[in-house]
């Protein structure tokens, strides 16, 4: 593990569960190549670098193995609960590379609990040509959907393709073409698929493809799941102030759960706890 750089597991109370992520508080003056190149080394998802701009402000980029992201859910929740540890909980402010987000942590029996006000977002229908290559890159059918939740394009900062899978079973069976995806988000500019199955209208499982970043799946995704909370409010699926519970990384022995507040307007909100991984 490059010096300097933290460990936390995000959306999770136990360490080795959960999406682990790298973070750096204090990256200032740390040229993008440098990030780069400990991203790499870190091999998670992604990490996170801060540059404290003062009155509990930071500046906050997101690097996986492969690239730079936006941004990263699971990264600014881990971010804030490791500013918790040192300074307290409380209300902080990140600059993102797509615009501010704010995080407030506070103490809980199990830890430090984050809720972060998730980006501006929406979510659009899916193209029939968009779907058709999603299809012959994840090897399903369409007889393998979900009718009922159908495919889009959701953003909360980033653009992720969200596809409902009709059975428990198929979610599980998830065998992708890497390269064949990976030029097609390429060429989409999406971030991760948010694979998805409901097991109730409160409560889906999640899996995440992330070729992009140079990882073949994602524990927990925070900004897919905000994304998905735009979804489901374009669908009309959260009639009024919902939460939804996401379960990921269960087919990866890394669960995740992921809660995602829906208010109307709408304004959606991802909240969590995370945790320290000890030092290897």
């Amino acid at each position: 593990m490059p010096p300097g750089v933290l460990r936390y597991a995000a959306f999770t109370a136990d360490p080795a569960t959960g999406n682990p992520a790298g973070i750096v508080l204090d990256a200032t003056g740390m040229a993008d190549s440098e990030r780069q190149a400990i991203a790499a080394a870190v091999g998670y998802s992604e990490t996170a670098f801060a540059e404290p701009l003062g009155d509990g402000e930071f500046a906050l980029r997101y690097f996986s193995p492969a690239r730079e992201v936006p941004f990263c859910g699971h990264a600014t929740l881990a971010t804030a609960v490791a500013l918790a540890a040192l300074h307290g909980a409380g209300r902080i402010t990140f600059r993102t590379p797509v615009g501010e987000v704010v995080v407030t942590t506070t103490d809980g029996e199990g830890g430090v609990l984050a809720r972060i006000d998730a980006p501006t977002g929406h979510s659009r229908p899916a193209a029939p040509e968009q779907l058709e290559r999603l299809l012959a890159a994840l090897r399903w059918s369409r007889d393998d959907l979900d009718e009922s939740l159908p495919p889009h394009v959701a953003n909360a900062g980033n653009d992720h393709f969200v596809l409902a899978a009709g059975t428990r079973e198929r979610l599980a069976a998830l065998a992708y073409d890497f390269d064949t995806l990976l030029r097609l988000m390429q060429d989409e500019d999406w971030i991760t698929i948010q694979l998805v199955w409901m097991q109730a209208p409160d409560r889906y499982h999640s899996r995440n493809p992330f070729p992009v970043g140079g990882v073949v799946e994602d524990p927990a995704t925070g900004a897919a799941a905000a994304a998905f909370g735009y979804y489901l409010h374009a669908l009309g699926k959260v009639p009024a102030s919902r939460t939804i519970t996401i379960i990921q990384g269960e087919d990866m022995g890394r669960r995740s759960v992921i809660e995602v507040d829906v208010d109307e307007g709408p304004r959606v909100a991802v909240r969590g706890t995370a945790v320290r991984i000890d030092p290897r």
